[in-house]
């Protein structure tokens, strides 16, 4: 009998977190690839990436995502995840242009508007939101459906049966973030009754849910983000000295529960990917 393949997908940089939250947050592109080649060694199947500007702030500006990317291909077959969601206030135009250019495999669909950080409003409009899932669909990316509240649920069973979302669907739970949903086990057993069956899911937990909700996903069949994005520490008090670091850790308790850790390919056909 074979056993479950969990996939693990790296967030290494994320839009919020500064090098004083943790020096070793990968900001260049050139940092970003060699980061990411790093993790794909230690285990990683999927990168998720954020880019960030001369002045480390998140950017959507395609040419440093074009650049990231080839640098990346170059060492690696990793399955790459671009967000549309890394810089606020940003253009539809200028969420999307990166995705027509480079043709990722997997692009996030933020499914909702939400209070962000408790300081400024995340802006999902759903003309957006249908714009995107189309264009999705014309550039063969994958819609990873990023869920932070219960409603954006709601909001992905309408677009599915509207057809700006495709069967099975590949949800990826955020849960933590201020404006959202707790990162809680109880959380995420009601968030996970409310998917489609059939569909596909991850979770992670920001900061010090980030234990709690990994080792809750595996326990319950979902795959797993890890990452600087999401998280900066390694245990309380001590900074994580790398995002291997923390794929690592994941690979550990992937093995520990009896799972295999799924390789990029291992994760094309888990997810559906285009070839």
């Amino acid at each position: 009998m074979s056993k479950k393949r969990t996939i693990i997908t790296v967030a290494p940089t994320g839009a919020v977190p500064s090098r004083k939250d943790n020096p070793n947050i990968p900001m260049t592109p050139e940092e970003i690839a060699d980061d990411v080649y790093e993790c794909y060694q230690a285990g990683a199947a999927i990168c998720h990436l954020h880019m960030r500007d001369e002045n480390e702030l998140g950017t959507m500006n395609k040419e440093r995502f074009e650049k990231t990317v080839k640098l990346i291909k170059e060492k690696c077959n990793i399955v790459i995840n671009l967000t549309t969601s890394g810089q606020i206030g940003a253009t539809y135009e200028e969420r999307q242009a990166h995705l027509k250019s480079i043709r990722p495999e997997i692009g996030t669909f933020d499914c909702g508007t939400m209070n962000w950080l408790n300081s400024t409003i995340f802006e999902n409009h759903p003309h957006f939101l249908e714009q995107l899932g189309l264009n999705m669909q014309e550039y063969g990316v994958k819609p990873e459906v990023e869920i932070f509240d219960p409603g954006m649920i709601q909001t992905s069973l309408y677009y599915i049966k509207k057809g700006i979302l495709k069967e099975p669907v590949h949800y990826q739970f955020v849960l933590g973030a201020a404006g959202g949903t707790a990162a809680t086990v109880d959380d995420l057993l009601f968030l996970l009754r409310k998917i489609p069956q059939g569909s596909t899911w991850s979770a992670l937990g920001i900061g010090k849910g980030h234990i709690p909700i990994m080792l809750a996903t595996i326990a319950l069949g979902g795959h797993l983000r890890v990452g600087m994005e999401d998280n900066v520490v390694y245990e309380p008090g001590i900074l994580a000295n790398s995002n291997a670091q923390l794929v690592s850790r994941a690979v550990q308790f992937i093995k520990l529960a009896g799972n295999d850790v799924a390789t990029p390919d291992d994760a094309r056909e888990i997810l559906s990917l285009k070839k």
